[in-house]
């Protein structure tokens, strides 16, 4: 693939926004469709904004992406699948598809079908950070068969863009088991210390964190100290995180992130359990190897 002296946006809110406008900077010929633009009420504002930033606003997704040699799908998770719809109407062949859009593995395959039944090529790329401050060096994992062409390329705008497959689905999963752990954090710390809050205890929970997380940090093997925990004292972990709750309770504040915990934890030892999996007996406690015994029952719920 030459360079890219071509891109369309289809979606220009926060993300496509800051990324259309950084590479019109650049020199490139950026245009942009948004749904917003069929708005009467906003479609001044989105006008104006895509005008002021250097990029053509067009008034239809053919508009947008025709000449275009990249189309950049930047919009909600809801519209992932619409959107790929839309522009397998109206691509040409040759033509690379950009999936940048917070999605699971299945539905960017959905989007990779209809994308290359139109003769274009599917690129999906999972953001793994927010996209400010970063801009253009956001990081950014791409998947597909050209990825490693294509990460070139966008390497070359100032993208911070790396191939990690020829696959569609690794680099998007990679994305969304990182927003288990990210958003899970984000969610317990809203429930940990509104209940300090609760209690005035939250000076005294936060400098106990603190010390947590500064040894966590010099222990070696972390995921498998963390998993060999619950392994070892799940059912024990599931009754003090049920008693949690219920301190919860008593201040008002809904445990849901406790009552997952304990929840989480019980079903883990169940399924331990059902396959003779002894805690003692799978020492020295390799976490990949738990996991992957376990792996066919983790996604059952009953």
């Amino acid at each position: 693939m030459s360079s890219i002296e071509r891109i369309a946006f289809i979606g220009f809110g926060e993300a496509g926004g800051i990324l259309g406008a950084a590479l019109s900077m650049k020199g490139v010929a950026v245009a942009m469709f948004d749904q917003l633009l069929d708005d009467p009420a906003a479609a001044p504002a989105m006008r104006g904004k895509a005008e002021r930033l250097g990029v053509r606003p067009a008034m239809t997704v053919a508009d947008a992406i025709s000449g275009a040699r990249l189309i950049v799908s930047a919009v909600t998770a809801a519209s992932d699948e619409q959107v790929a719809q839309a522009v397998a109407t109206c691509m040409t062949a040759g033509q690379v598809y950009v999936d940048i859009n917070s999605v699971s593995p299945a539905m960017k395959r959905r989007a990779q079908r209809l994308i290359e039944d139109a003769g274009g090529d599917y690129i999906e790329s999972a953001v793994m950070a927010p996209v400010p401050p970063y801009g253009l060096s956001v990081p950014m994992l791409l998947g597909g068969r050209r990825a490693a062409e294509v990460a070139a390329q966008l390497s070359a705008l100032g993208l911070n863009a790396r191939a990690v497959s020829d696959k569609v689905g690794v680099a998007s999963a990679a994305k969304m088991c990182r927003s288990v752990m990210i958003k899970g954090i984000e969610a317990l710390t809203v429930e940990c210390l509104s209940a300090a809050r609760a209690y005035g205890a939250e000076e005294i929970v936060l400098a106990s964190l603190r010390e947590t997380f500064d040894k966590m940090r010099e222990t070696p093997d972390l995921p498998g100290y963390l998993i060999s925990r619950v392994a070892e004292h799940g059912r024990r972990r599931a009754e003090e995180m049920r008693e949690v709750g219920k301190t919860l309770s008593d201040t008002g504040i809904k445990p849901w992130m406790s009552e997952a915990c304990a929840h989480l934890q019980d079903r883990f030892v169940d399924d331990m359990d059902a396959r003779q999996m002894h805690y003692p007996a799978l020492l020295p406690f390799v976490w990949r190897d738990v996991i992957d015994r376990l792996l066919p029952d983790l996604d059952d719920d009953e």
